[in-house]
């Protein structure tokens, strides 16, 4: 599986370099210009923000960090777009998670994208393990805020036996 990411990281920062100045309409590089120590930091404090309002059973909060046409890629389920990740968040918040933790593990620059490679904790409030996993999750510049685009998660936990 890392092996197939590297190489989407790789086109994705390379796609955004070579594009972010041709077009008029695209946010130039002086416009969004990000360093990775200020990448990271605002990365955190997202995460810290996504912990808080998983916390506090806010699934408008958790959806309006993304775009409109940002997409929930996530296992076991078909992809979510837009306004559809209220749900989403929504019924991580009923199957009862109340801690949700998140540790960034690599944070590629590109253009108007930031790509966030990290690993993710699931528990509830008495901290029972509900899920553990890896995500890549790609941030997008425009209008001047930082969103999400695309969120991908896959869980490391074994799958459960159906019979």
């Amino acid at each position: 599986m890392r092996k197939l990411v590297i190489p989407f990281i790789l086109i994705i920062t390379v796609s955004c370099n070579s594009g972010s100045l041709s077009s008029p309409e695209k946010n130039t590089v002086s416009e969004n210009a990000i360093d990775l120590p200020s990448a990271k930091s605002f990365i955190d404090s997202v995460n810290q923000k996504f912990t808080e309002q998983v916390m506090n059973g806010d699934s408008v909060a958790l959806a309006s960090h993304y775009w409109p046409d940002g997409e929930i890629l996530l296992s076991n389920s078909e992809s979510v777009k837009g306004k559809d990740a209220v749900p989403v968040w929504g019924e991580v918040i009923r199957m009862g998670v109340k801690h949700f933790t998140f540790q960034t593990t690599d944070i590629t620059l590109g253009g108007d994208l930031l790509v966030e490679t990290g690993t993710y904790e699931m528990k509830t409030a008495d901290q029972k393990l509900i899920d553990r996993g890896k995500y890549v999750v790609i941030w997008k510049y425009k209008n001047g805020k930082w969103k999400l685009f695309r969120d991908i998660g896959n869980s490391s936990l074994p799958a459960l036996a159906t019979k």
